[in-house]
């Protein structure tokens, strides 16, 4: 069975957490041996966001105010690469470097006339309280937003149109790699007149990604990875209870929290009536559960 794993940047650097590399490096050591257990039942395509990871590159940008800032796509470059070289190498350690895992950085084509540059919406970096944050807007002019009880970064978040490196992604599954792509979303990219690719200042969305991956790889599973159980009706109130199987349709009535639960549930929910196939969203830390159907919420096509 082909499957692609959604895991949140946040998983890998937690929220509040200091922003070091050990902290990141024991983070991913734990969600590897995880990924390695399914990567030897299944074929295996691990999709990561970089949310804390591309906002803390972005305020390190910030020390040298001679140099212009660098363009967020660069800037996800440079996290996929950190991050896809710590999935790779803690993988392969827990396979006992049985399987060839490898990286591949990944171009994701956006709409340039997206609606979502008008309305920067995707949290980025570390989190602040008010008056920082205030701070934050005045003197470097950034968007900022509630996330939770503190303040973040927002920047656009087109949505992904096409991948665009999806045929050295599908060699590498030929040749029965484990395959780390699409982080942070890939870089966001779009196609000018004369047919040239040019990066845009944006991020798009892991799982939105992460859909797309499954759809035109044609992925048996999109399993989306996260800190919380599954998926729950009436969540908050003494009401909640946890959808263990749950349609498309049934699902898509129900409205989630705009800036965590909800991107999960609709690119779930996309991959399913576009493909045909189940999707699922649970907890990371028992991912090898949750591929087998034992834990979190699935999402059926019927």
């Amino acid at each position: 069975m082909r499957v692609v794993i959604a895991v949140g940047g946040n998983a890998l650097l937690r929220r509040k957490q200091l922003a070091s590399a050990q902290n990141q490096l024991d983070n991913v050591r734990i969600a590897a041996r995880g990924l390695a257990a399914v990567a030897q039942r299944h074929e295996l395509i691990v999709v990561h966001g970089n949310g804390p990871q591309v906002g803390l590159l972005a305020l390190q940008s910030e020390a040298y105010p001679d140099v212009p800032a660098y363009p967020l796509d660069m800037l996800g470059a440079e996290t996929d690469g950190l991050i896809g070289y710590l999935l790779e190498q803690e993988i392969g350690n827990a396979l006992g470097m049985q399987k060839t895992v490898a990286t591949l950085l990944t171009r994701v084509e956006v709409e340039a006339d997206d609606p979502a540059f008008d309305a920067p919406s995707k949290p980025i970096g570390p989190v602040y309280d008010a008056e920082h944050a205030a701070t934050v807007r005045r003197e470097r002019g950034w968007t900022m937003a509630r996330d939770g009880d503190a303040w973040r970064r927002v920047v656009p978040s087109p949505a992904a149109r096409e991948l665009v490196d999806a045929q050295p992604i599908g060699w590498l599954l030929d040749r029965g790699a484990v395959v780390v792509c699409g982080g942070g979303g890939g870089i966001p990219v779009v196609r000018s007149a004369d047919g040239q690719w040019r990066g845009v200042e944006a991020v798009i969305d892991k799982d939105d990604c992460a859909a797309l991956i499954a759809e035109r790889l044609n992925a048996d599973a999109l399993i989306i990875a996260t800190d919380v159980e599954g998926v729950y009706t009436q969540w908050g109130t003494t009401a909640q209870r946890l959808w263990r199987e749950v349609t498309a349709a049934e699902l898509e009535r129900e409205r989630f929290a705009a800036g965590s639960m909800q991107p999960k549930v609709s690119a779930a929910c996309r991959f399913v009536r576009r493909s045909g196939r189940s999707a699922a969203i649970g907890p990371l830390d028992q991912i090898e559960a949750l591929a087998a159907g034992d834990v979190g919420t699935w999402i059926l096509p019927v």
